[in-house]
């Protein structure tokens, strides 16, 4: 299993976010001014990328990126952030990190998941 998940659900429409292109990036530096890429993906018909990331990651900052403005323009929904970004320490190399996203067109929310 990926050492860090994540998922959509759309909140406005009640439903799963398809097809949403999403990278999971590592930070560069320790002012995390830069970052590298990581993963990449795109979430299914339930909203989640399956296989995303390694299994195993160094301890670190850590970043997901969700491509929100895609998404909106494939439902036909105007949304107000174009760019969804979660940054997040994982401080626990032998825990798993979910990392999901509840999103509406003016809105958003996280969460650590399990």
């Amino acid at each position: 299993m990926s050492h860090v998940t994540t998922h959509i659900l759309d909140a406005a429409l009640g439903l799963p976010a398809r097809n949403v292109p999403v990278r999971l990036e590592a930070a560069a530096d320790s002012a995390r001014t830069s970052w590298k890429p990581v993963a990449e993906g795109r979430t299914n018909d339930d909203g989640r990328i399956p296989d995303f990331g390694p299994d195993q990651l160094d301890s670190g900052y850590y970043r997901v990126v969700f491509d929100t403005e895609s998404y909106f323009a494939a439902t036909g929904q105007k949304g107000f952030y174009p760019e969804v970004t979660i940054v997040f320490d994982l401080a626990d190399e032998d825990a798993h990190y979910h990392v999901p996203l509840l999103l509406s067109p003016f809105a958003y929310s996280t969460y650590r998941g399990s």
